[in-house]
């Protein structure tokens, strides 16, 4: 039940609100979808899943866009080069190590040290750091035995 209650209507919009933007209907729509779905979607499935209440193409594409650059979801290619879409994880940080499946393009947080960020030369500021590890998740691996 509490993951029903973090994927709702209204705490889909309080999150998005948090970013500093309109929690338009479109935008509480998708990420609600993502936040429920059991694997990363494509723009397709995503837009199959919607049903009744699908987007034209235009405004899907555009709303992933700003759930990704907003940091609320991730895209991925899969082993096919289909980009696929995931919620980020409810008050995900910023800073953290993701493994990435190269098969079914889902993203898992790791609870693992980052390593040290190197000197910056002068002038340069870091902003975000992303550290990833690729290759097969479990689920795939006991799927291609």
């Amino acid at each position: 039940m509490a993951a029903q209650a973090e994927a709702g209507p209204s705490a889909v919009a309080e999150h998005i609100r948090r970013c500093g933007a309109r929690a338009t209907p479109a935008r509480i729509r998708v990420l609600r979808l993502l936040r429920e779905a059991p694997a990363p979607l494509s723009h397709a499935e995503i837009e199959t899943r919607l049903g009744d209440m699908a987007l034209d193409r235009v405004t899907l594409y555009r709303v992933l866009d700003w759930l990704v650059d907003s940091g609320l979801a991730h895209k991925n290619a899969d082993a096919s080069r289909v980009f696929r879409f995931s919620a980020a994880s409810v008050g995900e940080h910023a800073t953290h190590v993701h493994f990435r499946c190269e098969l079914c393009g889902g993203v898992y947080c790791l609870d693992a040290s980052l390593p040290v960020v190197p000197e910056l030369p002068s002038g340069f500021s870091l902003t975000r750091m992303d550290f990833d590890l690729r290759g097969v998740c479990a689920r795939c691996s006991a799927g291609a035995r």
